[in-house]
């Protein structure tokens, strides 16, 4: 919304209490850092229905109108909002996803590592019981050599 459409805007107080009517403001004296703002093309969608609703008179077939118009409003916002909802989870599904990933990988490999440390210790187990045996027929042996 520019800041000249801004300016057309006026608070309507209801008919039956004309003792708060409210003065016109014009905002176009305010600057706004956001009104370069990029608008998805489905809010722009219900901007323009808003406005249309809004602008339209009060009589009863228009009444009726103005209700749709606000039905057709809220499901536009429900849709919209539904929308982002669904593209947050999907970002948050994402990011799960990818921590999961980067799970893996670390897992993987300290498993390969654990693994190599294994190995290495049942290598030294298997010598050491190699040694072990060989120890114990040289000791049978000088035992049963000597006179």
């Amino acid at each position: 919304m520019q800041p000249s459409e801004i300016s057309g805007l006026r608070h309507m107080a209801p008919s039956n209490l004309s003792l708060y009517s409210a003065p016109a403001f014009d905002l176009s004296r305010f600057s706004n850092p956001l009104h370069n703002l990029y608008i998805p093309p489905q809010l722009q969608e219900l901007i323009t229905l808003h406005s249309s609703c809004v602008n339209s008179n009060s009589t009863s077939d228009e009444a009726d109108e103005q209700q749709l118009c606000v039905i057709n409003e809220r499901k536009q916002r429900r849709m919209i909002s539904n929308r982002e909802s669904a593209r947050r989870s999907r970002v948050r599904k994402q990011r799960h996803l990818d921590e999961l990933w980067s799970q893996v990988v670390w897992l993987r490999n300290e498993n390969h590592l654990l693994i190599d440390k294994l190995n290495h210790v049942s290598e030294s187990h298997d010598k050491a019981v190699q040694e072990n045996v060989q120890l114990s027929t040289s000791s049978a042996a000088l035992r049963y050599a000597t006179p």
